[in-house]
């Protein structure tokens, strides 16, 4: 794996399938990459302002920026399934990457937990459909945020448990699964998480 950056801190490791496992790091997420991979993928939670795709603030702006503005033109494409609304609360889309290490992008837009009727259900679609469009497009290498873990206010516990159960199920279908996360705290929960649910 090819990761760097100022922020970055030590990988951990979960076997989840005979040729899979799940990855958990600290760091910056538009730096991720996968040494010798062309189909590793970024796959971001957008603000609900920006169920459009068109860039926000966190990891949607960051990765916008990191992209470059051939992504704004890429996403400017994806048509709207609504007036302004290209990707609902729990579904995906996919572009291509340009400037980011990674060679796509799949966003996925995550459930405000105290507004949503069902954040439990919107949180685990917005997973299951990114890895869904990954498998339908031959991914091998998907790396996630701690989706809906900033400003929308999910519980970090509750969310981790959502994240890796859902990768859990789909653990035939990609060689690694990983999480960048943002804090030290963030990482901590995640990495708890996974022991309590992935090691026997």
């Amino acid at each position: 794996m090819s990761y760097g950056g100022a922020n970055s801190r030590r990988m951990v490791e979960f076997p989840i399938w005979e040729s899979s496992v799940l990855k958990i790091l600290r760091g910056d997420i538009t730096e991720w990459s996968v040494d010798g991979s062309s189909d590793a993928i970024l796959s971001i939670s957008l603000n609900p302002a920006n169920e459009g795709m068109l860039g926000g603030a966190g990891a949607d702006g960051a990765i916008h920026r990191a992209a470059g503005p051939e992504l704004s033109k890429a996403c400017y494409k994806v048509p709207e399934v609504r007036p302004g609304i290209r990707c609902p609360t729990g579904e995906a889309r996919i572009t291509a990457g340009f400037r980011l290490p990674a060679s796509h992008v799949i966003y996925t837009v995550g459930p405000i937990y105290d507004i949503d009727k069902n954040p439990e259900a919107s949180l685990r679609n917005a997973y299951r459909n990114s890895l869904s469009i990954a498998k339908e497009n031959g991914i091998q290498y998907i790396a996630f945020t701690a989706i809906s873990c900033g400003v929308y206010g999910y519980p970090y516990d509750e969310a981790a448990t959502v994240a890796i159960s859902t990768v859990k199920d789909f653990a035939k279908d990609f060689k690694e699964v990983h999480f960048v996360l943002y804090s030290d705290e963030i990482y901590d929960v995640w990495l708890n998480k996974a022991n309590e649910l992935l090691q026997k």
